[in-house]
């Protein structure tokens, strides 16, 4: 680990204006904002990550679980997983996005890890992780090692010849199906931008992961409110059945009217390089009856330009057969 200068901030604006006023004097200046460090922390040991200051942001009141006026949930950034997954709200009108909480990390690491850095989660990919080994997400220009090595836990979806590595988040899946929408603070003010836009594909930047820019803090995110006659549901395949990262996953909000499907979101992950969304499969299944028929075509459609690499094409099949399974629960038709 590196030396790093650390401070602490108490309000969102000394935060930002912290880091806003390190990266100013300092071109190369990297500041990162940890909470519950699950993941910086690691990633620092490791000398993936060396910022040159760290701001602790755990002071900030950012960790608030609250209804929005006229519908919908707002969401801290500092709300810590495990009071997510089990508030009341959450369960009851967004019960896809608790599913998926309790099916990431341990309760140990679910106790600390917040909403914001869930969302800011780092690839798993070995190389990454990796420093004697090239990775351009890490380094870029040096390399993908993982396109010809290990990759079977990797992205089959929105890979480019620069990298395959995946989004590792079950949060983030969950997310992305009920359309949140990601509240962010910096020096040129405050925006709101939806999850959908916030990740970046890989292409020719794979070290640019979000649109986040430098000394931009998240402060919240926002859930919409879902129709009535609504039903959500997660669905995680991994090796083993606890602390452990999926081969294939999938989020779906199903609403239901006159016994056909009016409205679908989906999302995918540990398949893509971002929580992927296949928009054309929710067309796919909206205005008609439930049926395992019509579930596998929109699966198919959802896997549709899957690019496996040397280890993983046995995703493909697997995340379609996940789909079926989560929109059967989701539907009542299991």
């Amino acid at each position: 680990m590196q030396n790093f200068q650390f401070t602490t901030a108490t309000k969102v604006s000394d935060a930002v204006k912290t880091a806003a006023l390190s990266q100013t004097a300092q071109q190369d200046a990297d500041v990162r904002f940890i909470a519950g460090g699950t993941t910086l922390l690691d990633l620092m040991k490791l000398d993936v990550e060396v910022p040159r200051q760290v701001v602790d942001i755990n002071r900030l009141p950012l960790d608030q679980v609250e209804p929005v006026s006229g519908g919908g949930l707002k969401i801290g950034a500092l709300a810590r997983n495990s009071d997510v997954a089990e508030h009341a709200t959450v369960k009851r009108d967004y019960a896809v996005l608790s599913q998926a909480l309790l099916s990431g990390a341990s309760p140990q690491l679910r106790n600390m890890a917040t909403t914001a850095g869930n969302l800011l989660q780092r690839t798993r990919c070995a190389y990454f992780r990796d420093t004697a080994y090239p990775c351009n997400k890490r380094k870029p220009g040096t390399g993908c090692a993982a396109i010809g090595g290990y990759n079977r836990m990797l992205a089959i979806l929105g890979t480019s010849e620069h990298c395959i590595a995946t989004n590792p988040s079950d949060q983030n899946v969950a997310l992305t199906a009920l359309e949140a929408t990601i509240h962010i603070e910096g020096a040129k003010g405050e925006r709101a931008v939806p999850i959908q836009e916030f990740y970046l594909l890989p292409g020719n930047t794979p070290q640019r992961e979000n649109v986040l820019e430098p000394g931009d803090l998240i402060t919240y995110i926002t859930l919409p409110a879902l129709p009535s006659n609504t039903r959500s549901y997660y669905v995680k395949l991994r090796d083993r059945a606890a602390y452990e990262f999926a081969l294939a996953s999938a989020a779906v909000v199903i609403t239901q009217q006159d016994g056909r499907i009016s409205r679908a979101r989906v999302a995918l992950g540990g398949v893509g390089t971002k929580p992927w969304r296949p928009v054309a499969a929710e067309k796919m299944l909206e205005g008609h009856a439930p049926s395992e028929e019509l579930f596998r075509k929109a699966a198919r459609e959802a896997l549709k330009g899957a690019r496996p690499a040397s280890e993983n094409g046995f995703k493909v099949e697997l995340s379609q057969r996940c789909l079926v399974r989560t929109l059967k629960l989701a539907t009542q038709t299991a």
